[in-house]
Order: C-alpha cells, then sequence, then structure tokens
C-alpha cells in the first residue's frame, strides 16, 4: 500500500462513495473544538444523504407504493361518498316517515269508529220504530262503541264502593253516608278513563265522610 493508500480510504455506501482523509483526521487534532463539531456534523450530513439516496430501483419502488396509496385513498373518498349519499337518504326518508306517522296517527283508530259511525246514520235513518227497538239500537252502538274503545286499551275507571284515589278520582263532593266507610266514592258524577296505564281523564266523584 502506498503512502496515498494509507492516507485515504473510501467509505462505500449504496452507490456512492465518500472519501476519507487520514490526514485531514490527524490535522483536525489541532483544530479548535467548535471546528471539530462543525467538521464531525458535516461528515454526519453526507454519509447519511449517501445512504439515504435512493438508486433507480427503489424510486420505481416508492413510486409503486404512492400510486398504491392514491389509490387507496380514491377507494376511501367514494366509499366515503357513497356512505354520506346514503345517510342523507335515511335521514330524509326518517323526516318523511316520521311526519306521516304524526299526521295519520289516529288513522287505525278512525277505522275502528267507522262502523260504529255507519249504525249511528242507520238508527237515525230508520222510520216507524218503536221506542224499545230505537232503545236497543243505540245500546248495540254503545257496546260496540265500548269494544273500540277497549282494543286500544281504554278502560273506564272504577268508581262506587272503591277507596278515594287522588290518582284516578277527583272529588267534587262529601258527604256523610251510613252505606260506606269514611273516604269511599259514593257517587260517580262522571266517568274516568285510562288508556293502558295511564290516567288520560280521572273519573269526577261524590265521597263519604264521617257523621
Amino acid at each position: 500500500m502506498n503512502i496515498e493508500d494509507k492516507n485515504n480510504h473510501t467509505k462505500k455506501t449504496g452507490d456512492n462513495e465518500i472519501f476519507l482523509n487520514n490526514s485531514d483526521s490527524a490535522a483536525g487534532k489541532n483544530q479548535d473544538p467548535v471546528t471539530q463539531v462543525q467538521a464531525g456534523r458535516e461528515y454526519e450530513e453526507t454519509l447519511k444523504e449517501a445512504v439515504e439516496e435512493p438508486g433507480g430501483d427503489d424510486l420505481s419502488i416508492l413510486q409503486k407504493q404512492l400510486e398504491e396509496q392514491k389509490n387507496r385513498a380514491e377507494d376511501f373518498y367514494n366509499r366515503l361518498a357513497r356512505l354520506q349519499a346514503d345517510y342523507e337518504n335515511f335521514r330524509r326518508r326518517t323526516r318523511q316517515e316520521k311526519e306521516d306517522l304524526c299526521k295519520y296517527a289516529s288513522e287505525q283508530l278512525v277505522l275502528k269508529l267507522l262502523p260504529v259511525l255507519d249504525n249511528f246514520e242507520r238508527a237515525l235513518e230508520a222510520e216507524g220504530d218503536s221506542l224499545k227497538d230505537y232503545k236497543s239500537g243505540v245500546e248495540m252502538i254503545y257496546r260496540q262503541f265500548q269494544d273500540v274503545l277497549s282494543l286500544e286499551g281504554v278502560e273506564a275507571i272504577p268508581a262506587v264502593g272503591e277507596p278515594f284515589d287522588p290518582v284516578k278520582h277527583e272529588a267534587v263532593f262529601r258527604e256523610e253516608s251510613e252505606e260506606y266507610p269514611e273516604n269511599t266514592i259514593i257517587e260517580e258524577l262522571r266517568r274516568g278513563y285510562v288508556l293502558k296505564d295511564k290516567v288520560i281523564r280521572p273519573s269526577m266523584v261524590k265521597v263519604s265522610k264521617s257523621l
């Protein structure tokens, strides 16, 4: 090995060669610390660039990966656009269904009441019937109407003879009674009703009090 080979050696990284001079390294011993640090940093940067600099194959790989990522991003965007459109359609459909539900909520109840109305009309159109027959027709219509309410979950609130319940009953009068114990309903003035388990109209009642 000649003198030049001794003083200089190369560090090969990838397709690049970095030439290092031993004499420069020796000379660095006489440099001040700041200069030495600066020189070391420059060397590290040069080495890093040499290592990271892509060759032709590396560039092709990166371009392929970039294209794949672009395709994935475009696919995600299209899927997101479709989901957004589906969601908007769902919102419009739900809003319309809600409006229709509120608008036609009583439709089924009205359909059940129409036969009752038909019977009322027939009773009013009847001529020459006796009062007894007329009363029988009204009673039939009344029972039919009660059946419709029962199917909808509407029931009458028990009153006479029941203990007074401020949730279900509204006391209009209090009256002394020998027949009923105190705070018992002795007369129903207006019938009350519950819809399933909800009181929709309390009974108006007369309640007994002690003598």
